[in-house]
């Protein structure tokens, strides 16, 4: 009888394919960070934690996904690409997940109010962020051709060129975490003390998105390279 366990179908199909759904995983889970601001901005404290939910499910999914595929990556691949080297790449894609989970945890242990100065470069530097996460999951979606074409060619060209751009959006991400920052310092006398921390936190982690997003390209950049 044909198994109808849907993990065990994508290793079935490639490994590979399993990466590409983690990484689409990890990105559902970063997109619920806006609707997350969005609502915490609203003064909606249910709806943030129905969205807590919603990420900690998407990251349950992808860590299902990651464990099957340590467990199951073979130590050989016979292919242009060390077993080491898509193990980092996959971590890289499951810091972005745990990354979301962390936002969307303090945000329910710890309810915050987000001051009207940091509200609009707040959902900017989200919006941009998440502009990278899915730039790095366009990347990842090339992975099946770069193996194919033995991470040469005009696959691995154009493969460059997009993680070009992916560093482009994390640069303009850093300029509006750093701008964001300044904000929250600018305004720190009118903020709890321990709010002021937890902001400062939020706002690093909100940018982590970005810098996770950009290492998974720079990882796949390392493999053509080699």
């Amino acid at each position: 009888m044909a198994s109808t366990n849907p993990l065990a179908a994508l290793f079935k199909r490639s490994p590979f394919k399993a990466m590409q759904e983690h990484m689409r995983c990890s990105v559902e889970c970063a997109r619920l960070v806006t609707p997350l601001y969005e609502a915490l901005i609203a003064g909606n404290q249910d709806e943030v934690e129905v969205i807590k939910e919603k990420i900690f499910e998407a990251e349950d999914r992808a860590d299902q996904i990651k464990n099957k595929l340590r467990a199951n990556l073979p130590r050989s691949l016979f292919m242009p690409v060390d077993r080491r080297d898509l193990l980092e790449v996959l971590q890289m894609q499951d810091s972005i997940a745990d990354t979301a989970q962390d936002i969307a945890g303090l945000l329910v242990e710890r309810p915050m109010e987000v001051p009207e100065p940091m509200k609009k470069p707040l959902m900017l530097l989200t919006a941009r962020c998440i502009d990278a996460c899915e730039q790095s999951a366009k990347v990842i979606e090339e992975l099946d051709e770069l193996l194919e074409m033995g991470f040469r060619g005009r696959e691995a060209t154009q493969v460059e060129a997009m993680v070009d751009e992916l560093s482009r959006i994390e640069d303009d991400a850093d300029k509006l975490e750093l701008q964001l920052t300044r904000i929250l310092f600018k305004h720190e006398g009118e903020i709890n003390p321990i709010s002021v921390m937890m902001w400062y936190r939020l706002i690093e982690w909100t940018g982590d998105l970005a810098d996770y997003s950009k290492k998974v390209g720079n990882r796949l950049r390392l493999l053509i390279a080699r």
